[in-house]
């Protein structure tokens, strides 16, 4: 299966979540989060530096639990400057 190159706008919001996720871990040892999260801290490191910029869903769902972010708050957060903005 060959897998659709991501846009700009996809990497770029891959990287804002990764930026908002290591604000929100805070001093928190990646060790620490990802276990709590039931990943492994190799995954939580690429979807933090922006090397895995599409994380699946349940994976996200998982690390907002085990940081107190709401998924809306992920979303929005994560959403484009012009329509966080709308």
């Amino acid at each position: 299966m060959v897998r659709t190159p991501l846009t700009p706008e996809e990497r770029e919001r891959g990287e804002r979540l990764g930026r908002l996720l290591r604000e929100a871990r805070g001093d928190r040892s990646m060790t620490a989060v990802a276990a709590s999260a039931g990943i492994s801290a190799e995954t939580l490191r690429k979807i933090e530096t922006g090397r895995a910029p599409t994380p699946a869903f349940f994976t996200v769902a998982a690390l907002a639990h085990a940081l107190g972010l709401s998924m809306d708050e992920l979303a929005g957060r994560c959403a484009p400057p012009a329509e966080a903005a709308a």
